[in-house]
């Protein structure tokens, strides 16, 4: 019997006429990475089974008819801030400003991130992210000294309290300056960092003894292990060119291990002789690229009383075509850095679309929120295919065109084959938390 589109599946069932893109299927046949296939789904105890084209099963099979709506597998989001999330209604940006996103920020770090602040902060982020459909996510925590005593372990708790549901990587954050002001942070940080299987992070600028700063770092990735994750030239200045000195440092120092870098917004307003010389060292040392369009909107370009110009979105298009990985990630949400935001990756996705031109024609661009962040990762996600967990996200909208038109569309999300509570949490859990203040003890 047909099943209806509001069908409750519990880790076993079949999907019949669903349109998957080739690009996220561990068996595309013939496809072309950009086309859409029309294919049956069957899974049972939580793992897909048989992956064929539509109309190949036998008619009793039943299972739900989703009438050629999309199939994507769970998303992996590469760049969050889950520490700083939703501090909007107590903490928000006077002018809408970089700056004035870090220093509101910091005094709300130091008056109220507690482990019980931190945690309600987190958990209403994940339970978003979750219900939308993303599976794994990286969080970059704030970590300067004594708040790393108090998020890291509390993530590290939280991480094992949702695994099966989300997985997290965590990334350690901190201004590249701080290197000047304490030659014993790095190793302590460092150390933290491995115990918690996380990955070694900073914020970087065009700072006096930048190159000294980027070495220590990477050399305290290869004495701990780890691989490294970096905030880039987020700022419209020109002169900004650390994602050059993060190349050169690799490759000077032969680095192993892998590099991430988000935001590269400088790319945008250097000349282009200076970008074809950054893009071809970071081609070289193979640094990944993670955008973030939602934030990067939000702040760039700020001036009171006038019209954004540019909107410091990085060059994705001159990257993809040296072979460099490149992501498309939420960011923050809800705090001083981005007003907005719901850890909605199909959102950002669409906003990507948009902003960057992912389209005409879309291809495999929507690799950049599945299988290339997992890879990065180093996880197995993004994929659908026989032998995959049935993590799924079923949609109404039939074709590229029409998701993006209505990214807030309905859906229906399956983890390892079964129906989750599609109900967002409401913004007014928060408001008695936001309202008495957490204290820091």
């Amino acid at each position: 019997m047909q099943a209806s589109w509001g069908s409750s599946f519990k880790g076993t069932g079949t999907i019949r006429n669903a349109t998957i893109p080739a690009c996220v299927l561990r068996d595309p046949g013939n496809s072309e990475p950009s086309d859409l296939v029309s294919c049956d789904l069957v899974f049972r105890n939580g793992t897909l089974i048989q992956v064929a084209p539509a109309a190949n099963l036998p008619e009793a099979s039943g299972g739900l008819d989703l009438d050629n709506g999309l199939v994507l597998p769970a998303l992996v989001d590469l760049h969050t801030h889950l520490d700083k999330g939703h501090i909007w209604p107590r903490a928000s940006n006077p002018d809408g400003t970089f700056m004035g996103a870090m220093q509101a920020v910091d005094r709300d770090r130091s008056k109220n991130w507690s482990a019980e602040d931190v945690r309600v902060r987190m958990e209403f982020g994940l339970r978003c992210a979750y219900t939308h459909g993303t599976a794994v996510i990286r969080t970059h925590l704030d970590s300067s000294p004594l708040q790393d005593e108090i998020t890291w372990p509390l993530f590290c708790e939280i991480r094992t309290e949702w695994a099966g549901r989300v997985e997290l990587q965590g990334v350690c954050l901190f201004g590249i300056h701080r290197l000047a002001a304490d030659d014993q942070y790095l190793g302590r940080i460092a150390s933290r960092v491995q115990a918690a299987g996380g990955i070694l992070g900073a914020a970087t600028y065009m700072v006096p003894d930048l190159d000294r700063y980027l070495e220590a770092m990477f050399r305290a990735a290869m004495e701990h292990a780890l691989d490294l994750d970096f905030h880039v030239d987020e700022t419209l200045d020109p002169s900004g060119m650390t994602l050059r000195h993060i190349a050169e440092t690799a490759l000077r120092l032969g680095f192993q291990g892998k590099i991430v870098c988000g935001h590269c917004c400088t790319l945008s307003v250097q000349p282009d002789d200076e970008v074809d010389r950054t893009l071809d060292l970071v081609a070289k040392a193979g640094i990944a690229v993670v955008t973030l369009p939602v934030s990067n909107l939000y702040l760039q370009d700020r001036v009171m009383g006038r019209t954004p110009r540019r909107r410091g979105v990085t060059l994705l298009h001159e990257m993809r075509s040296r072979g460099i990985d490149v992501v498309v990630a939420s960011d923050n949400t809800r705090d001083p850095f981005c007003a907005y935001g719901d850890l909605d990756l199909i959102e950002v996705y669409a906003q990507a679309t948009r902003t960057l031109h992912l389209d005409h024609p879309v291809g495999d661009w929507v690799r950049s929120i599945t299988t290339t962040p997992a890879d990065i990762m180093g996880i197995s996600a993004g994929w659908i295919g026989a032998g995959e967990s049935a993590d799924l996200i079923l949609f109404r909208a039939r074709n590229w065109n029409e998701l993006l038109s209505r990214p807030n569309g309905p859906r229906h999300v399956l983890r390892a084959g079964c129906s989750i509570d599609k109900d967002l949490p409401d913004f007014r859990e928060l408001d008695h938390h936001m309202h008495m203040g957490a204290q820091r003890p």
